[in-house]
């Protein structure tokens, strides 16, 4: 295996993985120290200074109750990446677990294939507004929702992999061994689809921050009271006309995440995939 440090120089051979993980990291930073870093409560409502543009005070403006913009967009950090981060954990322990079962097992291969494959045969944004609507506008069922929306692309990406690994030499020899074939499945199979799973799982990130702001933006997911960049630019729909910046920093925000994650993805992708690492 190869040592942390050598894999970080390899990842970031690339500059432009670099940037992408800086901006992540910064994202990270702001969302957990949004207590200490925010100029302002997010929540204090100063009607007197709603809809000022940009300035020394409030560096991102102000809405139209007068609440700081920038502290806001930290804030809504904590809640957005706090949910895709939610999303990924449970759409991979579901996908891998149903990936497995799949791929190791014949009998079990068909019906859960044909189940995920009506899944993914819906658009993601349609299956994930009726879910939510079907559950109910919250932070959780937006978590579930975009978790069932998203658990398909993992099970099969596991699947395949699991197919090739179960006829490997080292599994076949574990079998003749009398090892039980759910611990040959924890450890030996777990491990060899885990780098194609945490491809996956920078990519999910990167959906469900996006999905999770279209559905705000529908107002189909979180409570607009809650303060997450895609409720932040469905607030400010009536306002975009005269305050621009209402619109611009929270869309920014969500750029800059999907595209940090998507770098990060790329990278992690030529880096653990064979054929590409070759060609770095």
């Amino acid at each position: 295996m190869l040592g942390f440090g050598l894999f970080l120089r390899r990842l970031f051979r690339r500059r432009i993985v670099l940037i992408g993980a800086l901006i992540l990291l910064v994202l990270i930073v702001v969302a957990l120290a949004a207590p200490w870093i925010s100029p302002f409560d997010p929540n204090a409502v100063r009607v007197a200074r709603r809809l000022r543009p940009p300035s020394a005070v409030n560096w991102f403006g102000t809405d139209e109750y007068g609440r700081d913009v920038l502290s806001r967009i930290i804030y809504g950090s904590r809640a957005s990446l706090g949910i895709g981060a939610s999303v990924v954990m449970m759409s991979v322990a579901c996908g891998t677990l149903l990936g497995i079962l799949a791929g190791y097992f014949r009998r079990l291969d068909g019906p859960i294939m044909r189940v995920i494959d009506a899944f993914m045969a819906l658009p993601d944004i349609l299956l994930a507004i009726f879910l939510v609507a079907v559950l109910g506008a919250s932070a959780t069922n937006v978590v579930l929702a975009l978790a069932i929306v998203y658990t398909p692309r993992v099970a099969r990406v596991v699947r395949a992999s699991t197919l090739v690994v179960r006829e490997l030499p080292f599994v076949e020899a574990a079998r003749a061994l009398g090892v039980s074939t759910w611990r040959i499945m924890s450890v030996h199979v777990l491990l060899n689809v885990t780098s194609p799973v945490l491809v996956q799982a920078t990519f999910i990130f990167a959906y469900a921050v996006l999905a999770e702001a279209g559905l705000s933006f529908l107002g189909a997911g979180v409570p607009q009271e809650v303060p997450t960049w895609g409720t932040m630019i469905a607030a400010s729909q009536s306002f975009s006309d005269q305050a621009i910046w209402l619109v611009v920093f929270p869309g920014l925000a969500i750029v800059l995440a999907a595209l940090s994650l998507q770098l990060v993805g790329d990278g992690l992708r030529d880096m653990l995939d064979p054929k590409l690492r070759k060609s770095l």
